[in-house]
């Protein structure tokens, strides 16, 4: 183990972003909610009454700045 591993940190964030928010999105799904009008309501507001708890949802999302998570998405969308 003598070679040295480089990581992309952006890469990583990313990856991490996609899915917490796919994890998020189910969650919302399955207990009936708009998944995205949820998400923007809390992306917007920073409320986290706008995420359920269901499946540790609430705790995921704020595990991640909220900068972070639009950052990644406005990349997503311009960059794809």
């Amino acid at each position: 183990m003598d070679k040295t591993t480089l990581f992309n940190i952006d890469e990583i964030t990313s990856a991490l972003v996609e899915t917490t928010l796919m994890e998020v999105y189910d969650a919302l799904k399955e207990k009936g909610y708009n998944p995205v009008s949820q998400i923007v309501g809390y992306l917007v507001s920073g409320d986290p009454g706008y995420i359920t708890t269901s499946n540790n949802a609430r705790e995921k999302i704020l595990s991640i700045d909220r900068g972070k998570i639009l950052e990644a998405i406005v990349k997503e969308y311009l960059e794809n």
